[in-house]
C-alpha cells in the first residue's frame, strides 16, 4: 500500500512537474528557477552526504478531511505533495522529524543528516509552501488560518508516513510550528527540540521600548509598512530577476564565511548552499507570505508560545547558540510555567544557524537531549563538555 501511495506520488509529482517547465531556457528566463531547479540543487547539496537516502512526494490531500477551505481558500483539488528525505538507519532506531525555519528548507540541515542518521532514523521535510514542496496560492487572512496551513498539513503528512511516538525537531519558526504541533497534537511526539524557536519573546519585553522608539522614525513607519503589506526578502530576490543568484551569494558568503560565528562552510559547502538557497526562495511565493500573520514587525510573534507555557504536555529541550539574537531568557521564562520536564542548553561558537555554525557540538547537545531513548542508563549522563545548561 505504501509502495502504491510512493509510486502514485512520484507519477503525479513528475507530471507537476513537467507541466511547471517553461518553453523557454533557464537563461532567458528573469526569474531563473523552476521546481526541476529546485530538486536538482536539492540531490546536488545532499551529494555531500554520506548516508544513502530516499527523496519523495508525499501526498497530502487537497485539504483537510471535513473542512471547506482548501489550502487554504484554493478553488483547486489538485493534491499537495510535501517534499520528505529519509536517511538510512538502523531498524530500532528512534524518528527524528526535522523542520525547517522561515525563508530555509530542508536541505539547510546538509551538515548534519551523516551525523544524526548514526543514531536516528531522520526524516527532514519542506514544509507546505516551502523548498520543492507544493506551493498553493497563499490566501490565508489571519493568524489562526495561517497556523492552521502548517499544523494541519503537517498532520496530513504525519498520517500519510503513518508515523506516531516520535521527536520532533524544530528550528526558529520552524520551532514555532513544531511547538504549536506538539500543543494540538501532543499523543505523537515523545520529545521536542526547539532550536532557537520562534514565540518565546513577545513586544511586552525589553526590547519593545526600542522598537516603538525606531517605529516613530521615519526608516520605521516605512518599514513597518512595507511589513504589514507583506513585503518580503524573497520578493526582493525576484525583482533582481538575473542578478538574484548574486545577491544570495553575498548573503551565504557573508553569513557563513566572513561573519560567521563558527565552522565557516567550504568552497564546495558555500557554492552548493548558495544554489540551493536561490531556487527556494526564488520560487513561487507561498508558504513565506505567513510573515505579517505570525509576526508584528520586529518579528515578535502575535501569538507568543509564552502564553501557553502551561499547557504544555510534551518533554522539551531548547538548544541556542551562544550568539543567537532569538533569546534564550523567554525560554526561562517559559519553563516556570510548564508542568513537564523541560531543558535549556546553549552551545558555544553558534549563533541563529547552530547546526551549521558548530555542527559536532550542535549533534552532542541532540544526542543529549534525546538521551532517554539513546542510552542505557540516561540519569548516568551528563551534559557534554563545551555545552551550558541555561
Amino acid at each position: 500500500m505504501a509502495e502504491e501511495m510512493s509510486k502514485s506520488a512520484s507519477a503525479t509529482a513528475t507530471t507537476s512537474a513537467a507541466k511547471s517547465r517553461s518553453l523557454w531556457p533557464s537563461v532567458l528566463r528573469w526569474i531563473p528557477t523552476s521546481t526541476d531547479h529546485i530538486i536538482a540543487s536539492e540531490n546536488r547539496l545532499l551529494s555531500i552526504v554520506k548516508t544513502p537516502h530516499v527523496q519523495e512526494q508525499v501526498n497530502i490531500g487537497s485539504g483537510p478531511p471535513g473542512s471547506k477551505i482548501r489550502w487554504f481558500r484554493s478553488s483547486s483539488n489538485e493534491p499537495r505533495f510535501i517534499n520528505t528525505v529519509t536517511f538510512d538507519s538502523k531498524s530500532d532506531s528512534p524518528t527524528l522529524v526535522m523542520v525547517h525555519g522561515y525563508g530555509a528548507s530542508q536541505g539547510f540541515f546538509f551538515r548534519n543528516f551523516d551525523a544524526l542518521a548514526s543514531r536516528f532514523r531522520v526524516i527532514a521535510i519542506d514544509q507546505l509552501g516551502w523548498g520543492g514542496s507544493s506551493r498553493p496560492d497563499f490566501t490565508c487572512k489571519s493568524t489562526e488560518e495561517t497556523e492552521a496551513w502548517f499544523i494541519d498539513s503537517f498532520e496530513e503528512w504525519r498520517k500519510a508516513k503513518n508515523l506516531s511516538n516520535f521527536i520532533l525537531l524544530g528550528h526558529s519558526f520552524g520551532g514555532y510550528v513544531a511547538a504549536k504541533y506538539a500543543l494540538k497534537h501532543p499523543e505523537h511526539i515523545k520529545h521536542l527540540i526547539l532550536v532557537g524557536p520562534a514565540g518565546f519573546s513577545s513586544e511586552s519585553d525589553g526590547m519593545s521600548k526600542r522598537l516603538t522608539q525606531f517605529r516613530a522614525t521615519w526608516k520605521g513607519a516605512l518599514l513597518n509598512h512595507l511589513w504589514e503589506s507583506n513585503f518580503t526578502p524573497q520578493k526582493l530576490i525576484r525583482g533582481l530577476g538575473p542578478w538574484g543568484p548574486n545577491l544570495v551569494q553575498k548573503y551565504t558568503t557573508a553569513r557563513f564565511g566572513s561573519y560567521s560565528t563558527g565552522n565557516v562552510l567550504t568552497e564546495e559547502e558555500s557554492k552548493l548552499l548558495t544554489d540551493y538557497v536561490y531556487h527556494t526562495l526564488a520560487a513561487k511565493a507561498s508558504g513565506e507570505l505567513c510573515l505579517k500573520y505570525i509576526f508584528s514587525f520586529g518579528a515578535f510573534t502575535r501569538m507568543p508560545l509564552l502564553h501557553s507555557a502551561s499547557e504544555w504536555k510534551v518533554p522539551t529541550t531548547f538548544i541556542y547558540g551562544y550568539q543567537d539574537w532569538m533569546n534564550y531568557q523567554g525560554a526561562q521564562e517559559a519553563r516556570k510555567n510548564m508542568k513537564v520536564h523541560c531543558e535549556i542548553i546553549r552551545v558555544p561558537q553558534a549563533g541563529h544557524f547552530v547546526f551549521i555554525d558548530n555542527p559536532s557540538d550542535f549533534h552532542s547537545a541532540v544526542f543529549y537531549a534525546c538521551r532517554r531513548f539513546l542510552s542505557p542508563d540516561p540519569d548516568m549522563e551528563s551534559i557534554p563538555e563545551g555545552l551550558t545548561s541555561a
